[in-house]
């Protein structure tokens, strides 16, 4: 018997994205042949070593509406002239060409939705492209067989929306990534990290300017918008010796820089309607890691952080207030290593093997 083939798509080089890479995971464990799609800038990016079919469409454009165009287009003729049983679409930027091969093809589609897209700061200033981009999820999720995605927020603006139920699949790390180490604060150097895009309105900015009153180090992991305005305000500030960048890292080697820390940071603001209800991926990294992180209060994040006792919440987001806060908890050994603990006992009910079961429902549910 042949076994079904499943198209999975998404709009990044594929390296990084450690949701995508379990999702494939367990759609192998379904039975199913996994056909992943990803894009690539560089005919010379880092080569991928998976148990399924990789393919990454090579992109001339980097940004704007072009650049989307040229994903999309080249993403629907792929689609249309390979073979698959399913088609998976992770993110609104991926989802008409989707939309369309399953229509024409008459094959189910699922989406996974990762953030409300439509909300993200970028389109704050592009009322046109949120219209877009809003046109498209209303026109396709409808025809969608399931819709996945990670917080209850979004699951509830898609019934309200769309009328459309959808499942929460929280990207949290697999069981292999929990820590076995167990390394007191008072054994740890003052060392702070932040996982994640480098963009605007994740409170970056301040944490940067609050190491001029903080001794200790900062190492941020991730690429984005605002890096290079920051690595510039760093030199000028004089802290080229306290704030490191190491760029996007491949999850293992993140991981093993994360677990070193005595403190790490999720300081995402609420001054857009998607971070307002996201549920970050880094706290449950943090929590793996057995890292306590300071964190700002949002809807989802503080469910994750009171419920589990792993953190502690920003006061402020005035660079000198922010230092102090900082100071004291690294201060604190004794309740870093309490906070440490909880992440321990958290780790073992929070990871992917208990939310893949839902995949493994919807996938059965199509057959």
């Amino acid at each position: 018997m042949n076994m079904k083939r499943i198209s999975v798509s998404v709009s990044n080089d594929l390296v990084f994205d450690n949701r995508v890479s379990k999702t494939c995971k367990s759609l192998v464990d379904c039975g199913l042949s996994v056909h992943l799609i990803g894009r690539v800038f560089n005919r010379n990016s880092k080569s991928l070593n998976r148990n399924y079919d990789c393919k990454r469409l090579y992109i001339h454009f980097r940004k704007n509406a072009i650049y989307y165009a040229e994903l999309n287009t080249k993403l629907f003729f792929h689609l249309l002239f390979t073979k698959q049983d399913i088609l998976w679409a992770n993110d609104l930027d991926t989802l008409l060409p989707n939309w369309l091969v399953a229509k024409l093809k008459r094959k189910p589609l699922i989406f996974d939705s990762h953030e409300h897209f439509t909300q993200v700061p970028e389109l704050k200033e592009n009322p046109f492209a949120k219209k877009v981009w809003k046109w498209v999820e209303k026109v396709c999720i409808k025809d969608c067989k399931a819709v996945f995605t990670v917080c209850n927020p979004i699951k509830d603006y898609f019934k309200q929306e769309y009328g459309k139920d959808s499942l929460i699949v929280r990207n949290i790390p697999s069981k292999n990534a929990i820590t076995e180490e167990n390394i007191s604060a008072a054994d740890k150097e003052n060392l702070l990290v932040w996982q994640g895009a480098v963009n605007v309105e994740r409170g970056l900015e301040e944490l940067c300017e609050a190491m001029k009153y903080v001794d200790a180090r900062l190492v941020i992991m991730g690429e984005g918008d605002i890096k290079s305005d920051l690595e510039n305000k760093i030199q000028q500030w004089g802290l080229s010796d306290k704030v490191s960048f190491l760029g996007k890292l491949p999850f293992e080697q993140m991981m093993e820089q994360t677990k070193k820390a005595k403190l790490a940071i999720s300081i995402d603001k609420d001054t857009n309607g998607n971070y307002a209800i996201s549920l970050p991926n880094k706290i449950f990294e943090y929590i793996d890691a057995a890292v306590p992180v300071l964190v700002s209060p949002l809807q989802e994040t503080k469910t994750i952080v009171e419920k589990y006792e792993t953190g502690v919440f920003i006061r402020s987001y005035d660079a000198k207030e922010l230092g102090k806060q900082i100071s004291e908890l690294l201060s604190d050994n004794d309740k870093l290593d309490l906070i440490a603990e909880n992440c321990r006992k958290a780790a073992t009910e929070l990871c992917w093997e208990n939310e893949e079961e839902k995949i493994f429902e919807t996938i059965k549910r199509l057959e």
